[in-house]
């Protein structure tokens, strides 16, 4: 058995080996629920890698958006380079469902488009489940989702090796059964090409390519080479190759499928007309008649998952396998920032469900539609075994189901929480306080004089534009940050922020979790009193967090009405700083400013190739305008490197500049072409010119003609 090993320079420090040593306790004892209450900063995936280095059993670790899944990815593999660490995510880049609008009487066409990368990464996921037990998966609420049956993605998967009897004819329908692809341009995954007596084969989870040499009816060798290089990496006796599709159906399974559905038709029809909806039945029956003819010729037709019941012969309302049916019966699940994802995963059904309804009730889909769902929360926990929420910020539902809740409230570093501060929003003549902004204003300066930065929480994007022009009218050097602004632009203003470039960043809700800025002094959380999401007591704690990696961390609230959230993030704050100053004082600690690079935030977006080919955005304009496809094929590996160590954002910069380089390339192939266009014309005239030459001479010397006199 794969067992998994940790590997860190760091032991567990703070609250970190209480928190180990009881969460693993809870484990054994078979606690179902338990919370990792850890402050920021504490180290909270540090403590769930021990977790799952002593419990040794496969893990579903789930977060609340891709980005931040991507980041814990990292952070896994880091921790476990021996083992299978994958990365699940939605495949979507861009998807607008079917929906149907009755009050405008308005059908939207489903639209989606894959992002085939992110495709091999669940493909690389769901194929470990089913070899390895040392795995973790990292995933978002996705997991969720309709995904096909594990016993049937098994059980055709290919055992190919050296000497096997097999003809290269038959091999080629066998791939195609599987769902592979033949092309005859370059390989990408869940594809396959034929050359000669060989065929060269990319399977769907990795981006190598397995070239099989045929002898008559009998597979010689198998070779694997890599794809960009063309390098041989190795001789393979065997390998294991698994479908291209994880939804997976056999000739047998499709006309079962095709006739319940023609069953399902004819009821839903006999319904609807009995309700006098003959537009409605009509409109369905044309629909489904017209997928079952597609089904029936190609095996595929568009929005073929609403029939999805059908394929797998599950009955009405059951559940849809999912990523947890691929897991073993026994493992462990920590949801990430729980207080986000959990009520995220208790959403995502009636959402689906609502939509379904209108496109069913309509005659735009067969009932069977609405079993093509996520699975529905009390579902999702009869799959999940013993679960750890882990949060700064635990929901009610993680503390009131957990049967213990364990506080991780020590940072290694010995940092505290930050003083917070009330103040009002108001103007009050009285005391000569000039209101919320002018006092924010004044606070900034005196903390831009010795050397900190600052951050303001305002409630709207609008408020973040204007209170950064106001701030730059007053002498604050300030800039805005907000959903609008692209990733690359967000990069560098984070960057420039740390550098000192400006002092006061102003945002909205996206400075709540995620940013490391060390070098921030001071946040200003503007008009916290407004109670509603963005000032509820867990944002409030969120946001005050934020401060927490500055030994001179400090917080205040304009407020002029002390609201309940108020009152909750505050005495839950000072109740932190209590136990970590009593902490440092037992034990003769001196809290210091974490110190980090200022390059950190680009060096978490940048793979190593990615960095590599860094080097080459210095060469000079010359070389890019008569390189440029060359400059774009290395772009490309790049990109490829950095998205294979789910490093999306590098991916998008190099994207971008790929398209950039397109453009100029485009340009250069285009000159390209008519400069051998003219160049081709010029040498068919010096042929056409040198053979009438040639002919005349002939002539000439066989005294049939005379050359014409010039007259120059």
């Amino acid at each position: 058995m794969d067992k998994f090993n940790l590997k860190s320079e760091y032991s567990p420090a703070g609250d970190q080996p209480v928190a180990i040593e009881k969460l693993v306790a809870g484990l054994k004892k078979g606690y179902k629920n338990q919370t990792l209450l850890g402050v920021t900063g504490s180290g909270k995936t540090f403590t769930a890698a021990n977790i799952i280095n002593q419990i040794q059993k496969p893990t579903l670790v789930i977060a609340h958006n891709k980005t931040l899944a991507a980041q814990l990815a990292q952070e896994y593999r880091e921790f476990f380079p021996d083992n299978s660490v994958h990365y699940f995510v939605s495949y979507y880049d861009y998807y607008q469902p079917e929906a149907y609008l009755p009050v405008t009487d308005t059908y939207i066409e489903k639209e989606a488009m894959i992002n085939e990368e992110i495709d091999r990464l669940r493909h690389a996921s769901t194929q470990a489940l089913l070899t390895r037990k040392d795995v973790i998966i990292v995933a978002s609420v996705s997991c969720i989702y309709g995904l096909g049956s594990p016993v049937e993605y098994e059980k055709v998967n290919m055992k190919i090796e050296a000497g096997m009897k097999i003809s290269r004819a038959e091999f080629i329908r066998k791939l195609i059964n599987i769902h592979f692809e033949r092309t005859n341009a370059d390989l990408n995954p869940g594809q396959f090409r034929a050359i000669g007596n060989s065929l060269e084969i990319m399977p769907v989870n990795e981006k190598l390519i397995y070239r099989i040499n045929f002898l008559t009816d009998e597979v010689e060798n198998i070779t694997k080479i890599d794809a960009v290089t063309r390098r041989i990496i190795s001789e393979e006796k065997v390998f294991f190759l698994f479908p291209a599709k994880h939804f997976i159906t056999n000739e047998d399974e499709k006309k079962r499928a095709i006739v319940s559905i023609k069953a399902e038709l004819e009821e839903r029809l006999e319904q609807l007309k009995k309700e006098g909806k003959n537009l409605e039945a009509e409109r369905l029956k044309r629909r489904t008649s017209y997928d079952l003819s597609l089904i029936k010729e190609v095996g595929y037709c568009n929005g073929i998952e609403n029939y999805s019941r059908h394929f797998s012969g599950k009955g009405a309302g059951e559940p849809p396998d999912s990523l947890l049916a691929y897991f073993p019966k026994d493992f462990l699940t920590i949801i990430d920032e729980s207080h986000v994802t959990v009520p995220q995963l208790n959403g995502m059904f009636a959402g689906d469900a609502s939509r379904k309804k209108n496109l069913i009730d309509h005659g735009f889909r067969l009932p069977s539609a609405s079993d093509n769902r996520p699975l529905k929360f009390p579902e999702f926990l009869e799959r999940t075994g013993q679960t750890v929420f882990t949060s700064a910020t635990p929901g009610p539902y993680e503390l009131e189901k957990s049967e213990q809740v364990v506080e991780q409230v020590i940072r290694p570093t010995g940092l505290i929480d930050p003083e917070v501060e009330i103040r009002g929003i108001v103007e009050n003549k009285a005391t000569g306080y000039k209101g919320q902004i002018f006092d924010f204003i004044a606070k900034t300066q005196e903390v831009v004089k010795g050397g900190g930065r600052v951050i303001a929480t305002t409630l709207t994007k609008k408020m973040a534009e204007d209170l950064s022009e106001y701030l730059k009218e007053k002498g604050v050097k300030a800039e805005y940050l907000h959903s609008e602004i692209k990733t690359i632009d967000r990069i560098g203003i984070l960057t420039e922020f740390r550098k000192g470039k400006f002092d006061c960043l102003v945002g909205v809700n996206l400075l709540r979790e995620g940013l490391d800025l060390p070098e921030v002094e001071f946040i200003g959380i503007l008009d916290a009193d407004k109670e509603g999401f963005l000032r509820s007591d867990t944002s409030l704690i969120q946001t005050i967090g934020r401060a927490a990696r500055n030994v001179k961390g400090q917080v205040i609230l304009y407020a002029d009405n002390i609201t309940g959230s108020i009152t909750r993030a505050i005495g839950e704050t000072n109740r932190r700083r209590t136990i970590q100053i009593a902490y440092n004082t037992k034990h003769g600690i001196t809290p210091k400013t974490i110190h980090k690079k200022i390059q950190d935030i680009m060096e978490q977006l940048q793979s190593d190739h990615s960095k590599a080919i860094a080097e080459l955005l210095k060469i000079d304009k010359d070389f890019m305008i008569k390189n440029p496809l060359r400059l774009i094929r290395e772009k490309e590996i790049q990109m490829n490197a950095a998205v294979k160590i789910l490093d999306f954002e590098t991916a998008a910069i190099l994207r971008d500049e790929i398209a950039e380089l397109e453009k100029i390339g485009g340009n250069e192939l285009k000159k390209q072409t008519a400069d051998k266009k003219i160049k081709k014309e010029k040498e068919v005239k010096f042929l056409e010119k040198k053979k009438r030459a040639t002919i005349v001479y002939k002539k000439i010397s066989h005294g049939k003609t005379r050359p014409k006199k010039r007259e120059d």
